[in-house]
């Protein structure tokens, strides 16, 4: 490695990628092209350092798999940060492979942090949290233990266990600090400020309460029944029931919580879960099925008993009912959240986050871009959509989680 070649690399380590590229600016052997992509990463050119990375990884000769695996892994971490989720993981673990034979622990602890990462943002955390628990990040640079202990602390507070989130957050801060860049400390200290913000909305008698994850973790675990309306799904101890694939008797279930513990008229029932203002005997027989299906479902949970003009909700013993709504209103949160990151998404990485087709988020963002709330940016394939931040509160409970809580 020759003098230039090392100083680039040492400013990239220090977070100064202007310094890395006044040494490797002009030149275009395969290192000199990995560390400018590297640099123009940082800067968040992430379309030329992608072109930068692959130009690199296609000059390192057959001999050089140790040189080109890195480029995959930087590569890898390119596309996270473009939010291009469509890539096979097989290359990365193939890569992957190569560091761990070749005994590089820096960059195969990177690799498998991307990995995570990927699994986070599609909402795969029980398999993101068995991924992270097989690292050992000790010995290794601060910045990578940093990075370790922020994806920890998002694996925690995706699953509301604040107090691992928090000590997480401690130690991913103290390596910060000794790593000297000024990104990761940011990012640390925004997620420090996601625990104090409200995350949920608790509606009790007609008021609102707003709820820091800390509360929402309490309300949880006390045995009360919780209509979730942030994850759709109801939700009583360990027991959880998700209804997000159910619209309908989601939409019952809250009406009748809302409502606890008097009971609902059915015209009111149809009207907010069919959506209808002008019922007739076949919305009548409807009900009537849809409470059944909503009856059995919950019976773990709570009963649903007849009334005299409609249903009520009767809960098992002295549990009492609330009802969880997100933080903002509309049937789109979940979408919102994801673009809140401030990350640039395409639609096919939103579709993939989101488990929906492509066609159906393609016609909420224009739904969305009408009222202002998101934009865009390119054309055709090159088009990605961006919003503002959600400022106020946190998102975590509005991000999609592939499998239920259990």
């Amino acid at each position: 490695m020759d003098s230039l070649i090392a100083a680039a690399a040492r400013a990239l380590v220090a977070g100064d990628a202007l310094g890395a590229l006044k040494h490797v600016a002009l030149r275009d052997d395969p290192s000199a092209l990995a560390l400018r992509g590297t640099a123009m990463a940082q800067l968040g050119e992430y379309a030329r350092a992608r072109e930068l990375l692959r130009q690199a990884a296609r000059g390192f000769g057959a001999l050089e798999d140790l040189a080109r695996a890195r480029c995959v892994v930087a590569e890898a971490e390119v596309a996270l940060a473009m939010r291009d989720l469509r890539g096979s993981p097989r290359t990365l673990a193939a890569a992957l492979a190569t560091l761990e034979e070749r005994a590089d622990r820096a960059n195969a602890l990177q690799a498998r942090l991307i990995a995570v990462r990927r699994l986070l943002l599609l909402g795969r955390i029980d398999e993101a949290a068995s991924a992270l628990a097989v690292m050992d990040s000790r010995g290794l640079p601060p910045s990578l233990q940093a990075v370790a202990e922020l994806t920890a602390a998002d694996i925690a507070l995706r699953s509301l266990r604040t107090a691992p989130a928090r000590a997480a957050l401690a130690r991913a801060r103290e390596h910060a600090e000794r790593a000297r860049v000024p990104a990761l400390l940011a990012e640390v200290a925004e997620a420090r400020a996601a625990l104090d913000r409200p995350a949920a909305r608790r509606l009790c008698a007609a008021r609102e309460q707003p709820l820091r994850l800390e509360e929402v973790e309490a309300l949880l675990a006390s045995g009360a029944l919780v209509v979730d309306a942030c994850r759709r799904g109801l939700r009583a101890g360990a027991i959880w029931r998700p209804l997000a694939r159910r619209p309908v008797l989601f939409a019952l279930v809250r009406v009748l919580a809302e409502a606890w513990p008097g009971d609902v008229d059915r015209h009111t029932l149809i009207a907010r879960a069919f959506r209808i203002r002008r019922p007739n005997e076949s919305h009548r027989a409807r009900l009537r099925v849809e409470i059944g299906r909503l009856r059995s479902l919950a019976a773990p949970l709570a009963g649903i008993e007849a009334s005299a003009r409609g249903f009520a909700l009767t809960t098992r013993g002295e549990c009492e009912v609330a009802v969880l709504l997100p933080p903002i209103d509309g049937d789109q949160a979940s979408l919102l959240a994801l673009l809140a990151d401030g990350a640039a998404w395409s639609t096919s990485a939103l579709a993939l986050a989101l488990g929906a087709s492509q066609r159906t988020v393609q016609r909420s963002l224009v739904a969305l871009q009408v009222t202002g709330q998101v934009r865009s940016i390119g054309r055709a394939r090159a088009q990605r959509w961006l919003s503002p931040p959600l400022s106020g509160f946190t998102t975590n409970l509005l991000l999609p989680v592939a499998l239920p809580l259990g």
